[in-house]
């Protein structure tokens, strides 16, 4: 049953408003899941009309939506719902202007997404807690990265927290709002064919790669200040990890879901001093190639400083201290200026005991892709036609947008309409993001001390040549 809400969206003029957020409540509303009472409010400052905002939503819209999706008689309904406040987060009595504008009386549903600088997160909360808009019918969503450390993660949920009741947090992570990602739940804990061997014993070790080929673009002076680990790895990466190695949920609700993943953070064996020599690579890309034209190093990038030592590459093997993983390493990769662009999970499968057909037997793997296409595949040793054993690799493959006809929905999205409803499940809580940072913290701390040079790579590669060697010293590669 649609919920009535106001939806007021701080950063309504950056990116992530224009290119994810309006799109996704676009759909919503085109296939009618949005209740007619709900209201679109952009907040910024940068001074515009009402119909400016709807104009710059509109041309956005329609640079991001397939023309075939674009229908202009559900776009003229939905420009209905878009208005625009101009204010400054940082300034009391503009929020006292805005709840004058909404009418904070009644029971309405508020949605507050800072869609902003993690910086201003800590002053809209107390803004809004000042002036009444922080009551028990208001919501908050944050964007990652929450933090960029332990101690300043603690701050900031302490702060959000004494605004917000924690059921009314909703710290978002877009991977887990992808269809793929969720099917990962579905074939662990829905197949009995996978859940007697998804365990040491059957299980060799595990890769999850994040690749892209883009460079830093327009983020450069965030991302100088961030790097690889803290804005992929500590939230990306490591969700995906949980939901690979948590334990079954009693129950497929918010609170037993996030339950099992801390478990699985907290699990995480410790990386410190020199051990980040031998179980970490960092990386930065150099000048290079990426389909057919020259890129610049990492280093002449817009807003990054010319003798900057951030890592655009990471690798980081995990072990988990649990009954089911003991001894299994998951390998944690993800770059940028990569060769390909590639979101994948590689379960790789422990070989026969016996090599009955020689030594060419490859290991099973199961393949979960999620992006640039969504699918599972299983690799399995099968014969090659002719005389004699010959085997060769194929592939059982589940081909998720073939199967299911239906447009697949954005990642923002679900989890939007997972706000509106009230369910926090894909929601990261605040132990989760505490516990990530605590494994992160002393990473980082061992990259000050004994690993500050990371290593260079060229763009358009695979990364550095101690990425391969980490795998290749055990006998295994990285899944290209």
């Amino acid at each position: 049953m649609p919920v009535s809400c106001d939806m007021l969206v701080f950063g309504g003029t950056g990116d992530l408003a224009l290119h994810k957020l309006i799109p996704a409540l676009f759909h919503l509303h085109r296939e009618g899941r949005l209740h007619p009472g709900v209201r679109i409010i952009g907040l910024a400052r940068r001074p515009l009309e009402r119909s400016a905002w709807q104009a710059l939503a509109e041309r956005h819209c329609r640079a991001q939506i397939a023309r075939r999706d674009f229908d202009q008689q559900a776009w003229q309904g939905f420009i209905q719902r878009l208005d625009y406040v101009s204010m400054d987060a940082r300034l009391r009595h503009d929020f006292v202007r805005l709840a004058s504008y909404l009418d904070t009386g009644g029971s309405r549903i508020r949605i507050c997404y800072l869609a902003t600088a993690p910086g201003l997160f800590e002053s809209i909360a107390v803004n809004l807690e000042a002036t009444g808009l922080a009551g028990p019918q208001a919501r908050i969503v944050l964007e990652k990265p929450i933090g960029h450390s332990l101690a300043s993660a603690l701050e900031i949920n302490e702060r959000i927290g004494r605004a917000f009741d924690e059921s009314r947090i909703y710290r978002i992570d877009h991977y887990l709002g992808k269809e793929t990602v969720q099917n990962l739940m579905a074939l662990r804990f829905a197949n009995a064919l996978f859940e007697p061997i998804w365990r040491a014993g059957h299980i060799d070790h595990v890769q999850i790669t994040v690749a892209e080929t883009l460079g830093v673009e327009e983020r450069g002076d965030y991302y100088d200040r961030a790097g690889a680990m803290r804005d992929m790895v500590q939230n990306h990466l490591l969700q995906l990890l949980c939901l690979v190695a948590m334990e079954a949920p009693v129950r497929f609700d918010a609170e037993s879901v996030r339950n099992e993943k801390v478990k699985v953070l907290k699990s995480l064996k410790p990386i410190t001093g020199r051990d980040v020599m031998d179980r970490t690579v960092r990386g930065q890309y150099t000048a290079g190639r990426i389909g057919g034209h020259e890129v610049p190093a990492y280093y002449f990038e817009r807003k990054v400083h010319s003798d900057s030592d951030t890592e655009t590459f990471v690798v980081v093997q995990a072990e988990l201290d649990s009954w089911r993983w003991a001894g299994v390493p998951f390998f944690l990769r993800t770059g940028k200026r990569m060769a390909r662009k590639c979101s994948e999970i590689i379960i790789s499968f422990r070989p026969v005991p016996h090599m009955l057909f020689g030594a060419d037997s490859q290991v099973n793997q199961l393949v979960i892709r999620l992006q640039p296409e969504e699918r599972i595949s299983l690799r399995l040793m099968a014969k090659s036609p002719g005389k004699g054993m010959t085997l060769e690799p194929v592939e059982l493959d589940l081909n998720l947008a073939s199967v299911f006809q239906q447009r697949r929905w954005d990642a923002y999205e679900r989890l939007l309409l997972d706000v509106i409803e009230g369910d926090s499940t894909l929601f990261m809580r605040h132990d989760e993001v505490e516990a990530a940072w605590c494994w992160i913290d002393q990473i980082l701390a061992g990259w000050q001390n004994y690993y500050r040079k990371p290593r260079p790579y060229a763009a358009g590669t695979s990364g550095p040549e101690q990425a391969r060697q980490m795998l290749a010293r055990r006998g295994w590669s990285w899944g290209e």
